[in-house]
């Protein structure tokens, strides 16, 4: 049922703020003809040149509050409330009594919305420039002083303005187009910038790049930035203060020390505790149980009362208010056990990860294990001996008489071994190759040079050689999981039906009612209980952690001896991510399977390998720079890509939260069709010196740690040491 909401004097919620940009007083977003609240009884200020971070799970109501703040709530959705907007001038506006002509003015010109996913915000058929200029031309702007102001931001964005300019949305990489929408979202100067999740498809490292970008921004454009996300850590190094909304409302909100350090909300800490982080014990680390509620089915009482360990009869039939933590301070929360929520759920990023207790230790590997090997060892389960995967890229009928293609060179040269029951994390950022090894790992892709063996068979020779029943059953025992399991499950098919399928090609002796009762035990397995609610359920009627619980319990169905995880969590809340990853672990062990973890996170990576006593392997422009236990790639990384992902990982150490400039000396990732000479980092690397231009470092053992690393530093002797810097200009210099 929908709790109606409630009101409260608009002077109360000013929280001693002076100069307040947008006043939003008992604003609802409402469906069914008033029945249905997505966003319920909001009343909160935006404080002029702030950064106000609002952070919540997926469907909790963010991108809603992003929409009303533009009054752009999609029908038939129901907006109403009082959302003010206060000019410089002093006079002020009612956004909610805009007509439309007025309404079309107020948005890109005083406040500007900048999207999740940047392609689907840019018409693929115009140029970037186009888009600046259309953009101008409707609002009645100087073509030609706005196109200047343009390359100005695209400047400050660390992209060249001509280039950009110039090129079609599908010819800038993910990151680029990013930072070309939030130039072009600036472009008519706002005073306020509405960011819903605008780094969520992107890397670790240019979501960090880009926040400081923003950083820049505001203070040199005197911004006003709201910054809606689910990644809390992300927005926290950001952000002055920050709103924690669940269920579609505000459960807490203050200034950031206080949200991070001293939250009142189980809600808000128990959020904290589920994020994986680098700096806290893995044994403290927790996830959340359940998930939010659907519009259609919020609880009675305090909304998260199902999901939380303190909740009284009072929680559960009393709506708490947003009240004062302390006075004065800004800090308000709605919870009616404020005090002892900070007793009971201690926050696990200020316990020492060393001293925990519980915390476990890893067992490290032997020098023949600890690193990817020459290939070919008796022992393994998969063994890759110097892969190569290049692609050639699409030509015009025109262009295939005149040049010759080229050549993206997604793997170039990887030898790794994966024993029975192994576990690595493939690291690294996008593009980089990962998914590409990863399917080569288990079948899904002929390698263009190389070898991959399983279990001592060359995959590509069984099915050169007509073996295809050896090909088929090497196939099935090498299976994957998608990183969206949304997409890579049959809406049109029910759950059974999709788990049905394969069973069906693989055990052709079991009949119907043997093959249900398979698939009910592995669900429940799986955490999906009861089975028979589930099962006669199709794709989009289950949420996304169910889904991907899905998705693993088809892979396992196979009994497969190795499982390649592509991005498998990335597509679930924060929240979730820890009791997946866990899941995962357990049915490693039960089920004796080999994984391939792929992540552009560390942290993720971090909790994975440490847990299943497994490696991180870091990827770079096709090849393997880094391979090691996690605890030593964490605490002492050797190659400054590594330390790179180190850095790019957010932390919620209020004292190391303070954004630093990026060890890299340039922001973009070089085109993989011509990968630099030498050493592939030296391009971006701090510590490149002029033989890193000419000499290509090997994978060797580390002396005196576990793990390779393909860098000249680990060689006192090698003429690197001799060379002189390379002294190009890094981002941030002057």
């Amino acid at each position: 049922m929908a709790t109606e909401p409630t009101t409260a004097d608009a002077a109360d919620w000013n929280d001693g703020r002076d100069d307040p940009i947008l006043e939003v007083r008992d604003t609802n977003v409402t469906y069914n003809e008033g029945e249905t609240y997505v966003l319920n009884d909001v009343n909160v200020d935006v404080e002029r040149d702030e950064v106000l971070g609002i952070v919540g799970e997926s469907g909790s109501g963010k991108s809603m509050f992003a929409s009303a703040l533009l009054d752009a709530v999609p029908d038939p959705g129901r907006l109403t409330g009082d959302i003010t907007y206060n000019r410089a001038d002093g006079s002020s506006v009612d956004i909610l009594e805009l007509d439309d002509e007025e309404l079309r003015q107020f948005r890109w010109e005083e406040i500007s919305m900048v999207f999740q996913g940047a392609m689907s915000s840019f018409n693929p058929t115009m140029t970037v420039g186009a888009h600046f200029k259309e953009t101008l031309k409707s609002h009645d702007r100087h073509v030609g002083e706005g196109m200047t102001f343009a390359r100005r931001l695209l400047e400050d964005l660390y992209l060249e303005p001509e280039r950009v300019l110039d090129a079609y949305p599908h010819e800038l990489s993910g990151g680029m187009q990013q930072r070309a929408l939030i130039a072009l979202s600036m472009v008519l100067d706002p005073e306020v910038l509405v960011m819903d999740e605008p780094t969520a498809a992107l890397d670790l490292l240019m979501q960090r790049s880009i926040l400081q970008l923003l950083e820049t921004l505001q203070s040199e454009y005197d911004l006003t930035i709201v910054f809606i996300t689910h990644d809390l850590p992300l927005v926290a190094s950001l952000a002055d203060r920050m709103a924690i909304i669940y269920a579609f409302e505000f459960a807490e909100i203050g200034p950031r020390e206080q949200i991070v350090g001293d939250s009142a909300h189980p809600y808000t800490r128990a959020l904290l505790n589920a994020t994986p982080n680098i700096d806290a014990p893995l044994a403290e680390m927790q996830p959340i149980p359940g998930e939010g509620p659907a519009p259609v089915n919020v609880p009675d009482g305090c909304r998260f009362h199902p999901r939380c360990d303190l909740a009284t009869e009072e929680c559960r039939t009393d709506v708490p208010t947003l009240d004062d933590v302390s006075a004065g301070s800004g800090h308000r929360a709605a919870c009616h056990h404020k005090a002892e929520a900070r007793e009971e759920i201690p926050l696990n990023f200020g316990v020492d990860a060393d001293e925990a207790v519980g915390a476990p230790e890893p067992a490290g590997r032997s020098a023949a294990s600890d690193g990817a090997s020459a290939g070919g060892d008796d022992g393994a389960l998969l063994s890759l001996d110097d892969v190569e995967v290049h692609f050639e890229e699409d030509q015009g009928l025109i262009e295939r008489f005149r040049t010759e293609p080229d050549v993206v060179r997604a793997v170039d040269g990887v030898s790794l071994d994966i024993e029975e029951e192994d576990l690595i994390c493939l690291l690294g950022e996008s593009g980089c190759g990962k998914t590409t090894l990863g399917k080569t790992m288990i079948g899904l892709q002929r390698p263009t040079g190389g070898s991959i063996e399983y279990r001592g068979t060359d995959i590509w020779e069984a099915k050169a050689g007509n073996e295809d029943r050896r090909f088929y059953d090497i196939r099935s025992a090498l299976q994957i999981i998608h990183q969206d399991p949304g997409s890579a499950l049959n809406p049109n098919r029910r759950i059974v039906d999709i788990l049905s399928e394969p069973l069906k090609h693989t055990h052709t002796n079991i009949d119907r009612v043997e093959r249900r009762t398979r698939i009910k035990s592995l669900l429940e397995r799986v955490g999906m209980t009861p089975a028979s609610d589930f099962m006669h359920r199709y794709p989009h009627q289950l949420s996304g952690g169910e889904q991907q619980r899905v998705a693993l319990a088809r892979a396992l169905l196979m009994d497969p001896d190795a499982i390649l995880a592509d991005e498998a969590i990335s597509a679930v809340d924060v929240s979730l991510r820890i009791g997946i990853m866990d899941l995962m672990l357990e049915l490693q062990s039960e089920f004796g399977t080999s994984f391939l973890f792929i992540s552009h996170d560390l942290s993720n990576a971090r909790y994975f390998a440490e847990h299943g006593d497994g490696r991180i392997a870091v990827m770079y422009l096709g090849e393997i720079v880094e391979i090691g236990s996690a605890e030593r790639l964490i605490h002492d990384p050797r190659h400054p890509y590594t330390e790179v992902l180190r850095w790019a990982t957010p932390s919620l150490d209020l004292e190391s939260m303070e954004a630093s400039d990026p060890p890299v000396r340039e922001i973009d990732v070089p085109d993989p069709v011509d990968p630099p000479s030498g050493c592939r980092f030296h391009t971006r690397c701090p510590e490149a010196r002029e033989a890193c231009r000419k000499d290509t470092p090997s994978l060797d053992s580390l002396e005196d740690a576990d793990g390779k690393v393909a860098c000249f530093r680990e060689d006192p002797a090698h003429d690197y040491w001799d060379s002189d810097p390379i002294t190009d200009q890094t981002p941030g210099d002057d």
